[in-house]
């Protein structure tokens, strides 16, 4: 999956926070938000409104992305609050969202690579 392929696949799942999703998929997604937050950044200046249209936009699609890299993993997207506790959590976070997914079938919906 290219990073085209991965921002098609998590804003056509804009709010699906059921099933499950690839590496590749979060990992292209969040460094195509990254990209975009900081070429916002450099043209509109740090504070501008534009950056606050474009973090409120993505904050539900980076939510169910981030939820279905989870499950992925077997674990619930609730996993995700752990970000709040400071620096531990979010190298957990970061761990967990780095995983190899499960292999075949789990709780959460067929294997993505199998798809």
């Amino acid at each position: 999956m290219n990073m085209i392929e991965a921002v098609k696949a998590v804003f056509s799942n804009y709010a699906t926070f059921s099933g499950r999703a690839r590496r590749s998929e979060y990992w292209w997604f969040v460094l195509f938000n990254i990209i975009v937050s900081v070429v916002l950044a450099l043209v509109m200046g740090g504070n501008s409104i534009v950056n606050s249209l474009w973090s409120l936009a993505v904050l539900l699609p980076s939510l169910a992305a981030g939820a279905r890299r989870l499950h992925d993993i077997d674990r619930t997207g609730w996993w995700l609050l752990i970000g709040f506790i400071p620096v531990i959590g979010l190298i957990v976070l970061i761990v967990f969202l780095a995983s190899k997914g499960t292999p075949g079938p789990n709780r959460f919906g067929s294997d993505p690579l199998a798809a």
